[in-house]
């Protein structure tokens, strides 16, 4: 048996997901609530079966309603700070997210990413490593094509439009802003290949075609530094 693609076990405990079984739904009457909500390309989500789920990454709203909306209740990687924050700390320790050091390398972390991916669970990662706070995609960073190279496992481009700072303040004025969501069709990531230099430029390459995906399911806004040519977009 090739051990590369072998099942690995990896539970969410039955607490876990009895809480996450309760959050879910009524984050989503809250959204539904504060705002007018549209999801496209609900299709394009597997049935069943690991996958990675890449999303721009503007403020703390993004996460939450792509794990309230999501066909099932994915497993979720967040930056530390978040564990550090009064209330947001109290839900991601409740959806039991898993908290990742910005700018450090944590084999142990990377490990437990790889295990949940190869157990057979979707994750949710944002690519830019933490929030951009205006509308704006930043460079990709290599880590979230490490994980897909290593746990072989397809990609799902997310683009989530209208989660800007403001959106509680506008939402609680009753301007009930659109929140929107695009996912897009699983695709495969390039192998990445060679040693060094050579290695890290193609796991660079990777987060950008990634990136890239996630442009395309954006205003050109949102698009930054992965702007596309507004007469190639359809």
């Amino acid at each position: 048996m090739d051990h590369s693609t072998k099942k690995i076990e990896y539970r969410v405990p039955v607490k876990t997901q009895i809480i996450r079984g309760l959050l879910r739904p009524v984050f989503r009457v809250i959204f539904r609530f504060l705002s007018r909500i549209e999801i496209t390309g609900r299709e394009n989500v597997p049935t069943s079966g690991a996958y990675l789920i890449a999303i721009n990454h503007v403020s703390i709203y993004d996460p939450p309603f792509l794990l309230a909306f999501w066909p099932v209740a994915p497993e979720a990687a967040g930056a530390i700070e978040i564990w550090e924050r009064p209330g947001q700390n109290f839900l991601a320790r409740l959806y039991r997210g898993i908290p990742v050091h910005r700018g450090s390398y944590d084999r142990e972390l990377i490990e437990k990413l790889v295990k949940v991916l190869k157990s057979g669970r979707p994750l949710l990662i944002a690519p830019e490593g933490g929030r951009t706070h205006q509308p704006g995609l930043r460079k990709g960073l290599p880590g979230v094509a490490y994980l897909a190279d290593k746990a072989e496992v397809p990609v799902i481009p997310v683009g989530i439009y209208g989660a800007t700072d403001d959106f509680l303040s506008r939402a609680l004025r009753f301007q009930r802003p659109i929140l929107e969501m695009n996912i897009g069709k699983a695709f495969k990531l390039p192998r990445i290949l060679g040693t060094g230099e050579a290695r890290r430029a193609a796991r660079q390459a990777n987060s950008d075609l990634i990136m890239q995906h996630i442009a395309m399911l954006l205003p050109i806004d949102y698009q930054g530094l992965y702007r596309i040519n507004a007469s190639l977009q359809t």
